[in-house]
């Protein structure tokens, strides 16, 4: 038995619906823990492309339960188009729950963050306009409506009327947009409800009675560590924790349950939307590794800013999480490469830094210090195991796993679920170092 938590450990958009598709195929239940639509993952499964913004990776296998957990903020409409998806390609949907006190997303939620974001002007955060930071300030302020309020026709339909007359003057006065009509957006939520109602479930009990009965549990995380709220490259994050401690909260479990944290991290750096950026490329490698890697919002289309890999967000992203191993994805987009350099530090007034500064300004003014590698310039995508690897392509990624003292479990060369080295099953396997200062790798696969 094995309670693994899956976390982005860059500025999200790193491989982690893979991964958790991966993973999921070990495990009894996956829990989704916090974000909302603004999240998304794509997975390639025998040529097919599911694009997930809410449901958990691991609704794809037929025995896995698979629980959008408390902490998440919901958008019903974009929840039921998901489900219809799966539905239409004959994926069973009957093992998805979703928690009753989870918090929805509203269309007012939607209009505020889009017209929030375009009154900023040049000092615009890059948010996806989904509503996802007008969910969880309500929240915050208590003024929430949540799942449970869905199942209860006429306590939302008193909740919703004052709490739409109420953005409706902010919307009208603030940002001189038409008002919302209070009777049709209820009578719209009040049919997602029902069509919702059959998943609701208390999630933290249902996830307490799968640790009682010892099974494998795989928390998945959205967005990523320099995303969060608290922790992140502040104010350019999103509303929520997606670091491996916000797993425990937005799911409901205690920290002492949890086995193992695990962190996806590309064999480069992206970002997307605004905020400082230190090893980003602009020239043609930039737009080498962008179009190599297909670097597009499975979310928003946005093309991914793009960058060389970066190890003092890396190392940062250990720390704050707790690693124990890592899964490296897309080292096959540096293929074509003669020399790919890593960021081992910064240079900051004049001096180096080794730690990611909290102040954004100064995180803007750093300079990244590089170690240059040489490349592989063949094809990995063919590589299943260790000993397929090109030895640069396989010293390149030991300098990685040195560089943050952690482990690399699993390697990813593609989108398809088979493009992958398994060195070690982080649900099953034992914990023991693998690619790391000492160690020497070792080539494994697991069925």
């Amino acid at each position: 038995m094995a309670n693994v938590i899956v976390i982005g450990a860059q500025w999200g958009d790193e491989g982690k619906g893979k991964i958790t598709d991966l993973l999921s195929r070990s495990a009894d239940v996956v829990v989704r823990s916090q974000g909302g639509v603004n999240a998304g993952h794509t997975i390639v499964v025998q040529g097919k492309t599911f694009k997930l913004h809410l449901i958990p990776s691991g609704i794809l296998y037929p025995n896995t339960e698979c629980i959008i957990g408390s902490g998440t903020v919901i958008d019903p409409k974009v929840l039921l188009q998901e489900l219809e998806q799966f539905q239409s390609l004959e994926v069973s949907t009957e093992n998805l729950f979703i928690s009753q006190t989870a918090h929805v997303t509203m269309p007012y939620h939607r209009l505020l963050d889009m017209a929030s974001e375009t009154r900023r002007g040049k000092h615009k955060l890059g948010t996806t306009g989904r509503g996802i930071g007008p969910t969880y300030a309500d929240k915050s302020e208590r003024t929430g409506i949540r799942i449970i309020d869905l199942m209860n026709p006429n306590g939302l339909q008193e909740k919703l009327e004052w709490t739409i007359n109420y953005k409706n003057v902010i919307l009208e006065k603030l940002y001189n947009l038409s008002p919302l009509n209070p009777e049709a957006v209820i009578e719209e939520y009040l049919e997602y409800a029902e069509q919702l109602r059959p998943y609701v479930v208390d999630s933290s009990l249902k996830i307490a009675e799968a640790i009682q009965k010892r099974k494998n549990i795989l928390f998945e995380g959205a967005q990523g560590t320099l995303l969060d709220l608290d922790h992140g490259t502040y104010p350019y994050v999103t509303s929520s924790n997606p670091i491996a401690g916000g797993a425990c909260v937005g799911a409901g479990v205690g920290p002492t349950v949890i086995d193992r944290v695990i962190g996806v991290a590309k064999a480069y750096t992206t970002r997307v939307g605004e905020g400082p950026f230190p090893t980003e490329l602009h020239g043609k490698v930039g737009k080498l590794l962008g179009n190599r890697g297909a670097e597009f919002g499975t979310t928003t289309g946005r093309r991914r800013r793009c960058g060389w890999f970066d190890g003092v967000i890396g190392r940062y992203a250990v720390r704050i999480n707790g690693l124990d191993c890592l899964a490296i994805t897309k080292l096959d987009v540096l293929d074509e490469l003669e020399e790919i350099k890593v960021c081992i530090a910064y240079e900051l007034n004049g001096k180096t830094c080794n730690h990611l500064p909290s102040n954004a300004k100064e995180f803007a003014q750093c300079k990244p210090i590089y170690e240059t590698l040489p490349g592989w310039q063949q094809s990995t995508t063919n590589c299943r195991v260790l000993d397929d690897l090109p030895q640069t392509a396989l010293s390149y990624l030991k300098f990685l796993a040195e560089l943050m003292e952690t482990p690399i479990a699993i390697i990813s060369l593609g989108a398809s679920r088979d493009q992958t080295i398994i060195v070690e099953d982080p649900i099953h396997g034992p914990k023991r170092a693998l690619l790391n200062v000492n160690g020497e790798p070792v080539s494994s696969t697991f069925d």
